[in-house]
């Protein structure tokens, strides 16, 4: 019953790669899946998604339960600025990055039933089975 949404994985950018093989997705920047790799486990009683997110925080991390679909999504944002001593930059990197992925778990799967873990930037929920 879990099934990963059309929404978040871009389908359209799917079709194209077929066709363009230097398409979005070899950029990594333009394609949130390059963020957020996931991986789904299947259990007897429950599954397991456990999502990467290296560089995040877990203030960083909201994952919400909506009309039968677990939605988990990820912003960052870091400055790493350096100067010398007369104060000129001799590096300025900024990043800044959002990733979104959602899965459809079922309207009969309630809030309080999925339990979470955050460890060495994986993220890792547990959802329960539902009849």
């Amino acid at each position: 019953m879990l099934v990963p949404s059309i929404f978040s994985n871009n389908f359209v950018d799917d079709i194209f790669d077929d066709v363009f093989p230097f398409g979005a997705y070899n950029a990594p920047a333009a394609d949130n899946r390059a963020a957020m790799n996931t991986d789904v486990k299947e259990f007897d009683d429950r599954y397991e998604l456990e999502f990467e997110l290296p560089g995040f925080k877990k203030e960083d991390i909201q994952a919400e339960l909506k009309d039968g679909y677990l939605i988990v999504n990820a912003k960052h944002q870091d400055n790493k600025d350096e100067k010398g001593k007369d104060g000129k930059y001799i590096r300025k990197e900024r990043y800044a990055g959002a990733c979104s992925r959602s899965f459809y778990v079922g309207k009969e799967v309630e809030k309080e039933d999925i339990k979470a873990e955050f460890k060495h930037g994986i993220l890792t929920l547990f959802v329960p089975k539902k009849e």
